[in-house]
Order: C-alpha cells, then sequence, then structure tokens
C-alpha cells in the first residue's frame, strides 16, 4: 500500500497542472522588442498565407496541382504559427509565464504535426515540379486530381501520426516534479531537459523518427532538384532555362530555410544544444519562416503577381 502510493505521488509530480516557459525571463529588456517582432511576424504571416489561399482559391488559372500544394503550405504556416505564438504574446505581457499541462500537450502535438506535415509536402512540391520539368507530356496524367489529394492526404495523415509517436516518447519520461521549461513553446527539446531519467534511449528513439520525417523528404527533394537542374540545363534556350529555375527557386529557397533549422534542432542530442541558440532557432523556424513563405512565393511568382492583379483589391502593390 505505502508503495502503491509513492507511485501515485510520484505520477502526480511528474505531470504538473501547468509549466513555467522561461523564454528570456533572465533579459527583461528583451520582453518588448520580442513583443513587437512576434505581433508584426504574425500580422504579416495571417495577411500573406490567407491571401495567398484566396487568391489561388479564387483564380481558376491557379487551379492547377502546384498552386494546390501551396494552399495547404499556406494552411500549415498559419496553423504551425498560430499554435504557438498568440500564448507567446499573452505570456511576454504577464509577470508569470504559464502554460497548463493540456496546453502543452496540444501545443506539443500540434505543432509537431504540423511541422513533420511540412516536410513531406515540401517533398511532394519537388515531386510535382520534377513531373512538371521533366515529364511534361505525361504532368496532367501524373498529377491527377485524385494523386494530389491522396499525397496531401498521405502528408498530413503521416505528420499527425509521427506527432502522436514522438509526443507520447516526450510526455511519459518522469519529471519528478520540474516545470521550468527552457523556452518559449512546449518542444521536444525543451521537454526532454526537464526529465530526471536517463533521456538517451528516448533520444535515440526521437532521433530515428526526425530521420525518418527530415532526411527523407530532404534527400528525395535534392534527387528532384538534381534531375531537374539536368533537364534544364540542356534546355537551348537561355529564356526556357530562366523561366524553369524560376518556377522552382521559391521551392528550393522555403526548403532550405525550413530544413536548415529544424535538422539543427532535431538531429542533435538536447544536451548539445545551447539554449539560447536553440531558442533562437526555434523562433525562426516556427514563426520567421512561416511569414517569409508568402512573401517568397508572391514575389517571386509571376502566376501568383498576375492573380493578385485580377482578383484582389490591393493589387497596386504589385504592379510594375
Amino acid at each position: 500500500m505505502k508503495n502503491k502510493c509513492v507511485i501515485m505521488n510520484w505520477a502526480n509530480e511528474s505531470s504538473p497542472k501547468e509549466f513555467i516557459l522561461l523564454g528570456f525571463s533572465d533579459r527583461p529588456w528583451l520582453q518588448m522588442p520580442l513583443f513587437v517582432l512576434l505581433l508584426i511576424s504574425y500580422t504579416v504571416t495571417i495577411f500573406g498565407n490567407v491571401s495567398i489561399m484566396m487568391v489561388c482559391i479564387l483564380d481558376p488559372k491557379l487551379h492547377t496541382p502546384m498552386y494546390f500544394f501551396l494552399t495547404n503550405l499556406s494552411v500549415l504556416d498559419l496553423c504551425y504559427t498560430t499554435s504557438t505564438v498568440p500564448h507567446m504574446l499573452i505570456n511576454i505581457c504577464r509577470n508569470r509565464k504559464t502554460i497548463s499541462y493540456g496546453g502543452c500537450v496540444a501545443q506539443l502535438i500540434i505543432f509537431l504535426a504540423l511541422g513533420a506535415t511540412q516536410c513531406l509536402l515540401l517533398a511532394v512540391m519537388s515531386f510535382d515540379r520534377y513531373v512538371a520539368i521533366c515529364r511534361p507530356l505525361h504532368y496532367v496524367v501524373i498529377m491527377n486530381h485524385w494523386f494530389c489529394l491522396r499525397m496531401v492526404a498521405f502528408s498530413w495523415l503521416t505528420g499527425f501520426g509521427n506527432s502522436v509517436l514522438q509526443s507520447s516518447l516526450t510526455l511519459n519520461m518522469p519529471r519528478c516534479g520540474h516545470q521550468e521549461v527552457d523556452h518559449f513553446f512546449c518542444e521536444v527539446p525543451a521537454l526532454l531537459k526537464l526529465s530526471c531519467a536517463d533521456t538517451k534511449p528516448i533520444e535515440a528513439e526521437l532521433f530515428f523518427f526526425s530521420v525518418l520525417i527530415l532526411l527523407i523528404p530532404v534527400t528525395l527533394i535534392l534527387i528532384s532538384y538534381s534531375f531537374i537542374a539536368q533537364t534544364v540545363l540542356r534546355i537551348r534556350s537561355a529564356e526556357g532555362r530562366r523561366k524553369a529555375f524560376g518556377t522552382c527557386g521559391s521551392h528550393m529557397v522555403v526548403v532550405s530555410l525550413f530544413f536548415g533549422t529544424a535538422i539543427y534542432m532535431y538531429l542533435q542530442p538536447p544536451s548539445s544544444t545551447s539554449k539560447d541558440w536553440g531558442k533562437r532557432v526555434s523562433l525562426f523556424y516556427g514563426i520567421i519562416t512561416p511569414m517569409l513563405n508568402p512573401l517568397i512565393y508572391s514575389l517571386r511568382n509571376k502566376d501568383i503577381k498576375e492573380a493578385f492583379k485580377r482578383v484582389m483589391p490591393i493589387s497596386f502593390f504589385y504592379k510594375k
């Protein structure tokens, strides 16, 4: 009976009612600049991604696989930032920066799920570009409506499945009453540092899942673009080469920004990551990258700019 009580007490301590998110609490002078940065970034993210979603839906000329995937990417970016930024803005304005246990679990699951889904969706988008440039005569047959729907559904379902697995492994680690998360939001590396047990076995399992979700898609992307580069270099027309590279340039910029920072965070042990660097990198791929994505695609994509002129009342921003 005594042992049973001890186990129950330990379980209660391991699952606190709330966590304290430290963020940059040790540097109060950063609170106001960070609040302004987050508010501006979040506003631009909402406006940019909603605009791309609207123009891709409203303009019939953009009802193609490429823009169908881009619409999904905008939905992901919008949900991705909404899962963390509003709570961060509220916490910056409070003396006690907390998040409920349930809120932390929800934040962790959603953030992981959408991040993994984005990895897979970027790989799908690279395959779409490969087919468009290397197999143009077969494009309509290969990238048919049902195939695109299945690829997107696979990305979403796999992303959420990976999230449930990684979240379960992370949240089941004993924390022995530790509540202070040295981060702005609930993320795997920060939560693992709360554990009072050996985290190496769990880190190995999480590393395996991260390799599947990060390295396999980025490898497929690199393979796709190696074939694309070979095909483009065989095009005799300089204008044709420029157009082909232009359609892929935006995607490669997004891939580099997202995968570079995510690999830095998830493919190394949490203990080897500088806490300040980890927080800065998380801010970049969790907040700055979703803000930059619509700007990159809209400013570099001629079709998007033309569509804005046709369907959006703010078209004067895009006039030459």
